[in-house]
């Protein structure tokens, strides 16, 4: 942050400064130093969640907490604790763009279906026999599938399986509220009912990037649900060839009418990282949240050490210099906001120059429960 000028304590100066602040005006010469810096100095945290604390919380809440008690979702999201004191949209912001949770849905139960100008996504991390409904399309769950929910679409959850259902989600939400533009509305008759047959849009793309004759002008969710699958095969087709100095092996989950993101707020990623491959530390404007899906390792984030494991989440700021290190072969799934900083013409990528690209250990991250 930019040092205040001296003449910021002449005592005309703060005299004046008070005066005009009670007629709701600003003095720029004040707050120039606090926000425009000469670098992006995140209010958002790198932090961890374990899976032990997520599990505990998930547990507890099965018991106390259902969709029928008014609340729809059985949710608990990951709320950064550098961003608690922005009321209201700091108390559901995992970075300063971006909110994910974990939800639970157990066997039998319902989550009534609702529509909203947020953007949601999902990444299903453990059992099997739910589906989610979006504008009428049934669509069966599995490990690893990675679906979309367009803003403004209709959309609910069931369970038809008889083992507990739990996913990530992601959304827009602290940007949308941020920027004035949200709006909800419930279904009026709870959980829409199918219109069209069961995982009708990932039968219609069955032949992945090969596109269905007349949808060309389909840019709204045409592909509903990424198999789990199908995202590894293309990973082991990259594995013919060297791996990303930065990134291992990973692929971007792309809409494929329009070769931009699956969701046009959010970027989706899935790395996979051998062995011992350290990637070499970078930074840039936008921000990500981890899930460690398969594997286990650690991530340097600013000098400090962030240990994960399989279940695990973790948040990277933006302009946070990280680099990933697995102890054994593991997958990352992360979402970001770089097609935010994109429409903004934000985005912007350093490489770490020092010590071949790789940081030295400062410290080590001690999660609250483990």
């Amino acid at each position: 942050m930019a040092e205040k000028a001296s003449y910021l304590h002449d005592k005309d100066v703060k005299d004046f400064t008070k005066d005009i602040q009670q007629y709701n005006l600003g003095p720029l010469w004040e707050a120039i130093p606090e926000v425009m810096n000469k670098n992006p100095e995140p209010h958002a945290q790198a932090y961890l969640w374990s899976s032990e604390l997520i599990e505990k919380k998930l547990t507890e809440a099965a018991q106390i907490f259902t969709p029928e008690r008014g609340g729809e979702r059985r949710a608990i999201y990951f709320q950064n604790p550098g961003l608690t004191y922005r009321k209201p949209w700091g108390q559901v912001s995992t970075t300063q763009t971006l909110y994910a949770a974990v939800q639970l849905l157990l066997p039998g139960e319902e989550a009534p279906s609702h529509r909203h100008t947020q953007s949601a996504l999902r990444f299903i991390t453990e059992g099997e026999g739910a589906y989610t409904i979006v504008q009428g399309e049934r669509i069966f769950m599995e490990e690893g599938d990675f679906l979309i929910t367009p803003k403004n679409l209709w959309h609910g959850h069931g369970h038809l399986g008889n083992k507990p259902m739990i996913w990530m989600d992601a959304l827009d939400i602290p940007t949308t509220y941020n920027i004035g533009g949200t709006f909800f509305e419930p279904y009026e008759d709870g959980l829409q009912q199918p219109n069209v047959p069961d995982n009708f849009s990932e039968k219609r793309y069955r032949g992945g990037m090969v596109r269905p004759v007349g949808d060309d002008k389909y840019d709204v969710a045409p592909l509903a649900n990424y198999k789990w699958s199908r995202t590894v095969d293309a990973i082991k087709g990259l594995m013919e060839f060297d791996p990303d100095p930065n990134y291992g092996f990973a692929v971007d989950y792309m809409n494929p009418t329009t070769g931009k993101s699956a969701n046009p707020t959010m970027g989706t990623r899935m790395q996979f990282l051998p062995k011992e491959f350290n990637t070499k530390s970078l930074r840039h404007t936008h921000s990500t949240i981890y899930h460690a899906y398969k594997g286990s390792g650690y991530t340097i984030i600013n000098g400090v050490r962030f240990d994960w494991k399989a279940g695990d989440y973790f948040v990277v700021p933006n302009w946070a210099w990280y680099e990933h290190v697995p102890a054994e072969d593991s997958y990352l799934f992360s979402v970001n906001d770089i097609p935010i900083m994109d429409r903004f013409e934000l985005e912007r990528v350093e490489q770490y120059e020092r010590n071949n690209g790789h940081q030295t250990v400062t410290g080590e991250f001690k999660p609250d429960f483990r």
